[in-house]
């Protein structure tokens, strides 16, 4: 086993993504996120250092995702999906923690995201993660949608720190 790869009670197998791990990032891409990102955006997130991706496993294959970029002190996120058919079960909660902790042990003071601001249940998890509203992106996103941007300061989170378990 990965040794930087363990088990979350009740979830599956949280590991870094790599490379190898392209085809799935792309199938769980295209099913969550209707095919945000290209094969040469996915290549490219998946090979620098500098941008750390979590994924959670289960026997069905992944299942959750999420990726960032370390920018100085700063956690920008990129992407938070889940499968739909595991949503509401945990698993964003459980990769966005592990993102935000690994974060915090490279060094970052803050980490700020955009959401979509029709996207109820991404602007509740993220939320519920500390995340506050710091400005707007009009039109950003292909459909038209607004894009709100929110930061967080970067604090140890209990469950990660205390316990170990990122769920």
């Amino acid at each position: 086993m990965n040794p930087e790869a363990r088990t979350v009670t009740g979830q599956g197998l949280i590991r870094p993504l790599r490379p190898a791990d392209l085809a799935d990032c792309l199938d769980l891409d295209r099913r969550a996120l209707g095919g945000l990102w290209s094969e040469t955006q996915w290549q490219r997130e998946l090979a620098e250092e500098n941008r750390p991706g979590l994924g959670i496993w289960r026997a069905e294959g992944l299942r959750a995702m999420a990726c960032g970029w370390l920018i100085l002190d700063e956690l920008h996120i990129t992407v938070v999906a889940v499968d739909p058919a595991f949503r509401r079960r945990g698993l964003g909660r459980g990769v966005l923690a592990g993102l935000l902790a690994h974060g915090q042990a490279a060094g970052a003071r803050h980490a700020t995201l955009e959401v979509a601001a029709p996207n109820g249940a991404a602007r509740g998890l993220y939320a519920d993660a500390g995340f506050q509203e710091a400005g707007i992106r009009r039109a950003y996103y292909r459909n038209g949608d607004d894009a709100l941007i929110q930061w967080l300061k970067l604090v140890p989170w209990p469950s990660v720190r205390e316990t170990g378990d990122l769920c």
